[in-house]
């Protein structure tokens, strides 16, 4: 990085001076190891994020399965319960005619 100060200091008489400085870094900056460690950490986050997404979703499909379970279960005990009002009926209507 280069960088120039201009520096203008005026004396009691009215003469100005007029001092010029130019500061040169050595060497080149670069973006060593911290630009690669905030992409490592950033990467990092959106596999985590991916996964717990994922996992979200997992549960959601689990609990949805386990409803139309427990809805098919249900269905199938009220088919049970009219089939055995259905015999009552007709155990009755037997006993009636007889």
């Amino acid at each position: 990085m280069t960088e120039e100060r201009i520096t203008e200091t005026t004396t009691d008489t009215g003469d100005t001076h007029t001092t010029r400085t130019v500061i040169t870094d050595g060497e080149p900056r670069s973006g060593g190891g911290g630009s690669w460690i905030w992409m490592l950490l950033l990467l990092v986050a959106v596999v985590a994020g991916i996964y717990f997404f994922s996992q979200m979703s997992d549960a959601e499909v689990a609990k949805d399965n386990a409803v139309t379970e427990a809805a098919g279960q249900v269905g199938e005990a009220a088919n049970q319960v009219g089939e055995a009002a259905q015999n009552a009926g007709d155990a009755v209507q037997d006993a009636v005619t007889e």
